[in-house]
């Protein structure tokens, strides 16, 4: 019985243990740029933890593993929205609860080379996560190098999975050295470390020389980008609070917005663009000018056509697009698209006709919901709980001003790498990325949401530039260095220079996409195949 206590009691340590590293690689609480080098041993203490449970109980851990990992790692959901935190926590219980099972099943279909097969399954699993009405990219563990310019270069070629790929090995082979011990009591794990690593130093070799290619190539492949031919904008962070909502809170964001952008061009008059943030300016432009339901939302539609039409320089501004259209129930009603225009004084402001872009990526469940005949009791409850449901936008755009050729996706849409890589194959040479994380109040939250759009300057290397609603409004060039940042929770601007990249040559992850990804969920597949054969050839000979 003693046994047994103490197996759980050092099991429940590895479980604690294993959700701390999970989180701390990551911007966190402690630091907003999180600790990058505890991601090389962060699932040390989970494939341990793995080794000593049996296949059984493998359930039950890693259902525990993916809800308090999650919880404590997004903890700012709870925020967000009442409903994100219960999602996300029950979303990753069941996540792990399947996938810690299948690295038991690696681990006892191979005793020898089980620590590899876990390796693999873990990159493919964070590939296939992202994927679907569901799919969720934080938490990849790859993120946690974004400080590191040297490091994430290799994104250029194999996306986020390459740099997953060399963070997460590691973990296994260091895991696999104490895998013989750790079954038993703690004074056992030392044996067999030795013998472990005279047979698989190979592996540990080859890791480094990956590694340190991937530096020198990360180094090499870096640019002074200061000396290409660059065009000046202005990005503008009001510091909005989404949670304030009626007539008064929409006027008094539109005259920060309107103040900030004076000062920005009175301050920096060669600024040839100035970019507002997503859902910046809240009455629905094109709607209220065709329709004119409310007096005060009209009235402040006009004063800011009025305002765009007669600046020197065209806006990018985020906006609800609304339009009439046929609703699910066949009615005509009001459709919303959350949306980016951009306005060209003399040109497209007074009538509104901006070019415009629509999100095509909505987050799950606070913005799209596709399973309401199916669901419709979860769909209700949303409503309940003071969702507010967009369309899906189809087609990738890509605007022209000043010379600057981009792309505009919003939000949770450049944590996803192929958004941005549809919109640069679609022309675009730089992104500018529209995004409101003022919802979470959380600095934490608005970090690891850079750390993530961060891959998508230096996947396809091109400059990105962020306006956020409270940060973090930044100039990121395309080797994936923060150039420039405002300072987050106050309103603010940032001018500065975007470079212009004419003589651009697509990366062979533009080419290629999630390939890397998708080669290592085939290659998971196949070894759990060759594992269950295994197994059931060890049953049959028994």
């Amino acid at each position: 019985m003693a046994s047994k206590l103490n197996a759980f009691f050092v099991n429940f340590f590895l479980l604690v243990l294993s959700v701390l590293l999970f989180a701390l690689p990551q911007p966190n609480l402690i630091s907003l740029h999180g600790f990058p080098f505890l991601a090389y041993i962060a699932f040390v203490p989970l494939f341990l933890l793995v080794r000593r449970i049996s296949f059984k109980s493998s359930f039950v851990w890693g259902g525990m593993y993916g809800l308090l990992s999650y919880c404590l790692f997004t903890y700012w959901l709870g925020v967000f929205h009442p409903l994100a935190m219960y999602v996300i926590g029950i979303l990753y219980f069941f996540w792990l609860l399947c996938i810690i099972p299948l690295l038991k099943l690696a681990d006892s279909a191979f005793p020898k080379r089980g620590d590899i097969l876990q390796w693999v399954i873990w990159i493919g699993y964070e590939y296939v996560k992202t994927l679907g009405f569901n799919g969720y990219s934080y938490g990849i563990i790859g993120y946690s190098q974004w400080t590191l310019p040297s490091v994430i270069g290799i994104a250029s070629i194999f996306g986020v999975w390459g740099v997953s790929a060399l963070v997460v090995f590691p973990s296994a082979w260091i895991a696999g050295a104490f895998k013989d011990g750790c079954a038993g009591p703690v004074k056992t794990w030392g044996t067999g470390v030795r013998s472990f690593a005279a047979r698989n130093y190979g592996y540990a070799i080859a890791w480094g020389v990956c590694f340190c290619a991937a530096l020198v190539y990360g180094t090499v492949k870096q640019q002074d980008w200061t000396a290409k031919d660059s065009v000046p904008i202005a990005l503008i962070q009001p510091n909005s609070d989404p949670w304030m909502g009626g007539i008064a809170a929409y006027k008094k964001d539109f005259e920060t917005l309107t103040r900030l952008s004076d000062q920005a061009l009175e301050a920096h008059p060669e600024t040839a663009l100035v970019v507002w943030p997503e859902t910046a300016f809240i009455p629905r432009i094109d709607w209220h000018y065709r329709y004119r339901e409310d007096r005060e939302s009209w009235e402040l539609v006009s004063r800011l056509l009025q305002y765009l039409d007669s600046a020197p320089v065209p806006f990018v501004l985020g906006n609800d697009d609304a339009v009439m259209g046929p609703l699910e129930s066949g009615d005509l009603g009001r459709l919303d698209y959350n949306a980016v225009f951009l306005f060209r004084p003399g040109e497209n402001v007074n009538p509104p006709r901006p070019e415009r872009y629509r999100k095509m990526h909505l987050v799950p469940f606070t913005e799209h919901f596709p399973y309401r005949k199916w669901l419709p009791w979860v769909y209700d409850l949303l409503i309940a709980n003071d969702t507010h449901f967009w369309e899906k936008g189809s087609d990738p755009a890509v605007f022209s001003a000043a010379g600057l050729v981009f792309s505009t996706p919003i939000c949770f849409e450049d944590t996803f790498g192929y958004i941005s890589r549809r919109f640069v194959r679609s022309g675009a040479r730089a992104i500018v990325n529209l995004t409101n994380d003022a919802w979470a109040k959380s600095l934490p939250c608005q970090y690891q949401h850079l750390s993530m759009a961060v891959f998508r300057a230096v996947e396809n290397r091109v400059p990105l530039v962020r306006s956020t609603a409270s940060g973090q409004t930044c100039f990121v060039d395309p080797d994936g260095r923060v150039t420039a940042m405002a300072p987050p929770s106050e309103p603010a601007y940032l001018a500065g220079r975007i470079p212009l990249v004419s003589d651009y040559s697509p990366t062979l992850y533009t080419r290629w996409g999630d390939v890397w990804g998708i080669a290592f969920f085939a290659v998971s597949c196949m070894g759990l195949i060759a594992a269950v054969l295994t197994k059931l050839r060890k049953v049959y000979e028994n």
